[in-house]
């Protein structure tokens, strides 16, 4: 079993606790002849995709990604209990873990922005598992570039008419619902975008087409055709959809990196028990300097990579603070140390490490998505430089101000509050 001493940390209570005993049971008990199948074809993974939301659902896990009200654990939605499922899932599964994701990233713009309406008809089945959302933003031209979405929803009566084609969709063609973002024009760029929740059986959306990836799991791509979609299916107002947006991905950045953590657990597991096993020149490849310098950087990786996922779910629950900042970080230096984590541990398995069917080979492959979905790590640097540069100005703009105006209005944290 991986380390679980980091659940003594100060970021989590009791029900935190309980929850990740939860999940490590699951996992341990229910969810190995769920995979069973699983490495064939895309049938199977799609079909693999909707047995595990089921279960997941049946098993109550799901309720961690909806409010109570709406059949969840805590009031509010709680990044760190979305971190704590991705990691403990991830490290057991890449699929399981796709499997809860997507429940909480759809559910997650509801939650925030929908009415209480279109709360009432989607997160309880989000929580059990009966009802499996999506949540479709990028398109063939528009990825880390949001205000370049060229989708349109036009108003047309009691309705909105939606005309373009949505790419690299998780759960295109298995979900039941997809939020939606298209252009509306109240301004130009992400000032014109907003947000619908689209049954997958409206006339005009085809979600037949699936993409195939290193790593496979429903992808694929969304096609609207004078899709028309009722009044009410507008998420929160006109015009919001990049707030919505980025107020979902404040949210589930941080469970990326916790995601990554879990795979970077799991590789420097089995490399450490490997390097223990494993004997060479008459010696075990665990006495070898050499071996343990890479388990040494390996273990200083995950632990900082926990301590800034961690950091930034604890900051958006406890705190309420908005985390763009240390979202972006976790998610960065997680997902980027992951992939060195694994890599080290392929290089330490040798040649068996690159043979299909392995587990680090497993981790080899779904570990190189993460780099680029939910912000690319290139744009990410970009977020957390911009960050610094405005609360650098505003602190430099305050020591500035003559000393009779008053002290500077500081954060709780000392750093000001541009990047919040």
């Amino acid at each position: 079993m991986a380390d679980q001493s980091f659940l003594a940390w100060p970021f989590f209570d009791d029900g935190h606790r309980q929850q990740a005993r939860d999940f490590e049971r699951w996992a341990a008990e229910v969810l190995p002849p769920l995979l069973v199948g699983a490495d064939g074809d895309l049938d199977a993974v799609y079909d693999c995709v909707g047995r595990l939301v089921g279960e997941l659902g049946a098993a109550g896990l799901l309720r961690a990604c909806v409010p109570a009200a709406y059949g969840g654990v805590r009031e509010k939605i709680d990044v760190r209990s979305l971190c704590l499922a991705r990691e403990i899932l991830g490290r057991a599964s890449g699929l399981a873990d796709f499997a809860f994701a997507m429940q909480g990233l759809s559910s997650t713009p509801i939650t925030l922005f929908g009415s209480d309406d279109q709360k009432r008809a989607i997160l309880p089945g989000i929580a059990s598992g009966t009802i499996v959302g999506a949540f479709a933003l990028s398109e063939p031209d528009a990825g880390s570039d949001v205000g370049a979405i060229a989708t349109r929803a036009s108003r047309d009566g009691d309705s909105w008419r939606l005309d373009g084609v949505k790419t690299w969709i998780s759960n295109a063609g298995l979900a039941d619902c997809y939020v939606v973002f298209a252009r509306t024009g109240e301004g130009p760029g992400t000032k014109g975008l907003s947000a619908f929740i689209v049954d997958s059986d409206t006339p005009g959306l085809d979600a037949s087409e699936r993409i195939d990836v290193i790593a496979p799991h429903p992808l694929g791509m969304l096609r609207f055709t004078e899709c028309r979609v009722p009044a009410d299916g507008l998420l929160g107002n006109a015009g919001e959809g990049f707030k919505i947006a980025m107020a979902t991905l404040d949210v589930f950045r941080s469970t990326v990196g916790a995601a990554a953590l879990g795979f970077a657990r799991r590789a420097f597991d089995e490399a450490t028990l490997w390097a223990l096993k494993r004997r060479m020149f008459g010696r075990a490849l665990a006495e070898f300097q050499l071996t343990q310098a890479k388990l040494g950087d390996m273990a200083v990786s995950v632990d900082a990579a926990a301590l800034l996922v961690y950091r930034a779910a604890w900051t958006r629950d406890v705190l309420g603070a908005r985390i763009t900042r240390e979202a972006s970080i976790a998610k960065l230096f997680a997902t980027e140390s992951a992939q060195q984590v694994i890599d080290a541990a392929v290089q330490i398995f040798g040649g068996l490490g690159v043979v299909r069917g392995m587990t680090v080979e497993r981790l080899y492959r779904e570990i190189r998505a993460l780099r680029i979905y939910e912000g690319a790590s290139e744009v990410l640097k970009l977020v957390i430089a911009s960050r610094v540069l405005e609360t650098m100005a505003v602190e430099a703009t305050a020591d500035a101000t003559p000393a009779r105006t008053g002290p500077s209005v500081r954060s709780a944290n000392g750093t000001g509050n541009a990047d919040r």
